[in-house]
């Protein structure tokens, strides 16, 4: 199963539609949330998917019903029923660990909603339109390639724009041939994105490192803005609204240069190389460091790591994760000697065994290109037979510590 993402093409009655909906949900998800805060849990030792569902019932024969929720009814109601799902898996992260407890959604930070056929897949044909059930027909920004079957679809707004993602539940077929077959050690850095052990490198755009004087200029020029304050009563002014849209655009367009560069480079290492290596980085507490935590952010590490492998997968590409105790910035690729008193101003490493000499991020590719069996902790994309005799990729997940 994929996911596609693509943008709507709008005037102001369907923004305007859209936008209802995403208040209809954002209201529905507040109202369960409230309402299960305020349960005495030592009464009620039921579980969080049981509670939810009372709270359900009670706002579809009671709350609905009430003269000033009449509205409710003139929306889809697929929306409140997704709505109630998305909260069940808010607390089913949170029960296991993953995520934090749940909180209120805010207008500003939560634009989206959620809606399904009730009558089973639909089709989706190729084209610049788009059938949305419950919700109509669309223009889509992007024409539709190929036609698709689809279920749940997910309407998002980000700045001004409105996009809907549909889940496709379908195997892309890996290729049989890549360019080049060898392991291939990838060292990510501040300085160069990406060091690759067959000499090349990728270099990050660092959108945001660029746009950060413009930005703070933009908001020193607006700092007298009355951007309003809920605890107080205070009200956004009218200029402060125009001021935060804009903001609003601007974020977005550092956002989506790293979203594109992150995409493209994945897709283009996946598709060139069978076999890539990479180092486990402790992302949290490389961003502890507050020289280089800005730095760090700005390349999208994490979301490169994620990219990879979910791609590693789709692509047949195999990827072993290297311990992150293991030494491949102080070792030496030559002869393996370990050098203790390595520092982040040292850009050229010099070993003190065999004089051997190479540029930091590369000696450190090739270390990880080089990394013995018992340095990997995990395996991802490699191929296996599932039970209709088929190959396929998929992630063995398998921790060797």
């Amino acid at each position: 199963m994929y996911a596609i993402k693509l943008e709507l093409k709008l005037n102001n009655k369907e923004r305007t539609k859209l936008a209802q909906h995403a208040g209809y949900s954002r209201f529905v998800y507040n109202y369960a949330l409230g309402l299960y805060n305020q349960l005495d849990h030592q009464e009620f030792k039921q579980s969080a998917s049981k509670k939810l569902d009372t709270i359900k019932k009670l706002f579809t024969n009671y709350r609905k019903k009430e003269k000033e929720s009449q509205w409710c009814n003139k929306l889809s109601s697929r929306v409140y029923q997704n709505a109630f799902i998305a909260l069940k898996n808010a607390f089913s992260r949170f029960f296991k660990g993953i995520s934090g407890y749940p909180k209120f959604k805010r207008k500003k930070n939560n634009c989206s909603f959620t809606v399904d056929s009730s009558n089973g897949k639909v089709l989706l044909p190729a084209g610049k339109k788009i059938k949305i059930p419950t919700m109509g027909t669309f223009r889509l920004k992007e024409a539709l390639r190929e036609s698709y079957v689809s279920q749940t679809f997910t309407i998002s707004k980000i700045a001004d724009k409105w996009y809907v993602s549909l889940a496709v539940e379908a195997e892309k077929i890996p290729p049989l041939y890549h360019e080049i077959i060898k392991p291939i050690g990838i060292d990510l850095g501040v300085k160069t994105f990406a060091t690759l052990s067959d000499g090349s490198k990728i270099e990050s755009p660092m959108p945001y490192r660029k746009a950060k004087t413009k930005l703070a200029d933009f908001q020193f020029q607006n700092r007298k803005k009355q951007l309003g304050n809920r605890k107080l009563g205070i009200k956004t002014s009218h200029n402060a609204r125009k001021y935060l849209k804009k903001l609003a655009k601007k974020s977005a367009k550092v956002a989506n240069v790293r979203a594109d560069f992150l995409q493209k480079t994945t897709t283009n290492l996946c598709k060139k190389y069978a076999h890539l290596r990479i180092e486990n980085l402790n992302i949290k507490g490389m961003m502890a460091n507050h020289k280089l935590a800005g730095a760090i952010a700005d390349l999208g590490a994490y979301e490169f790591k994620r990219q990879l492998f979910y791609k590693a997968e789709c692509f047949g590409t195999k990827v072993d994760v290297i311990d992150q105790w293991y030494p491949s910035s102080k070792g030496c690729s030559n002869c393996g000697a370990i050098k203790s008193n390595l520092t982040l101003s040292d850009r050229i490493f010099k070993c003190d065994e065999c004089a051997f000499e190479e540029d930091r991020d590369f000696n450190a590719s090739i270390r990880l290109e080089k990394a013995p069996e018992e340095a990997v902790v995990n395996r991802v994309g490699y191929t296996r037979i599932n039970a209709c005799g088929q190959v396929r990729a998929d992630s063995l997940g398998r921790n060797r510590k």
